[in-house]
């Protein structure tokens, strides 16, 4: 492990020079691991895993869109692509990356096909942190693991192809075979990840809940809709009120900050700009501290979890998601947004093809 100073706190990394490639396929090379779902984070993972010669078999329904996914990956039915029990039944791994309700309508099914030795790998803590409402309770005869990527499983696999990786926690719920944590390392170096920090797999999803519920999506699209609309009340054209609130944010000022950090974003815009982000950061802070502190609690209690577990088990719920979705695409401001993107030099230029 690497010791890394986190602005005066020392962590714990772990990255490739640690735990090289070439470790994470020997510690591997009599596993066969069990991608159970290829929807989001499957796929990624998936395709990483192969590419760097690990033995992977896929588990997903048949029949589906991710299925025909699978396929036009380069999975086989019949050899590397199975239905979901049958690819549990031959994995030593089972990375179980169904969506969250999904592994609590499947566990009934998955859990059977667990076998003394196995190790139960999940990307997300939902299902075991909150089991006493998932019903997701490993038995004790199995290693139970977490890689959990930080970014969309597009991300995973991109970020791969091109050489940078994506970091990612890890967790160890219980380890029976006395190999829990190298078999961790190993899947979590395997499937691109650029460096591993330890968490638990409590915190790793209290953390995500709020991150998505917060900065990463909730909090970034409220804010958004709210400039947004504030401009537009006061004159300005849907062009400038988007661009002025989405477009400078993701095509220049976040990546400055992903760059070199947020005082390094502000070193290079003007002294103006400067001068009011600095005045009415903290007015913006104070301001919603205390949403996230009771969103915090929100997902500590579990009642984020039963929202979203009795959400997605209702009958109609892909139509409501759908007619949600349709709400933010045909807004205004979401219109102006599909126009200034088609105003890309290189959408142009692709028209023009």
């Amino acid at each position: 492990m690497a010791k890394i100073d986190f602005g005066g706190v020392m962590e714990d990394v772990i990255t490739s020079e640690e735990f090289s490639m070439e470790k994470a396929r020997k510690a591997l090379k009599d596993e066969t691991v069990a991608v159970l779902g290829y929807g989001v984070q499957g796929p990624g993972q998936a395709l990483n895993m192969r590419d760097n010669g690990i033995r992977v078999v896929i588990g997903q329904r048949e029949g589906t869109a991710s299925w025909n996914k699978a396929i036009t990956d380069g999975f086989v039915p019949g050899k590397s692509l199975f239905p979901i029990e049958e690819a549990a039944r031959k994995g030593t791994i089972i990375q179980y990356l169904l969506s969250d309700a999904g592994q609590v309508a499947l566990w009934p099914k998955v859990k059977p096909c667990l076998k003394s030795g196995n190790a139960l790998y999940f990307s997300h803590g939902f299902a075991i942190t909150y089991r006493n409402q998932t019903g997701v309770v490993p038995p004790p005869n199995v290693d139970v693991i977490m890689v959990a990527p930080k970014g969309s499983g597009r991300t995973v696999r991109n970020n791969f192809l091109n050489g940078s990786g994506i970091n990612s926690s890890y967790a160890v719920f219980q380890d029976f075979t006395g190999k829990a944590t190298e078999r961790t390392f190993a899947l979590g170096i395997a499937i691109g990840s650029g460096y591993l920090f330890p968490t638990t797999f409590e915190k790793e999803v209290h953390s995500d809940l709020t991150g998505e519920r917060g900065v990463l999506m909730g909090a970034l699209a409220g804010v958004m809709e709210a400039q947004y609309t504030v401009l537009r009340k006061k004159g300005h054209s849907p062009s400038e009120a988007f661009n002025e609130t989405v477009e400078e944010l993701t095509q220049s000022l976040i990546r400055l900050v992903a760059e070199n950090g947020m005082d390094w974003m502000y070193a290079n815009c003007s002294t103006t700009a400067q001068r009011g982000a600095l005045d009415w950061s903290p007015r913006f802070r104070d301001a919603v501290f205390p949403v996230f502190d009771e969103l915090y609690e929100s997902v500590v209690s579990g009642k984020e979890t039963r929202r979203v577990l009795e959400a997605n088990s209702r009958p109609d719920y892909r139509q409501g998601l759908e007619k949600e979705l349709k709400a933010i695409r045909e807004s205004e401001m979401w219109k102006a947004g599909a126009a200034v993107r088609s105003l890309r030099p290189e959408n142009r230029k692709a028209r023009k093809q």
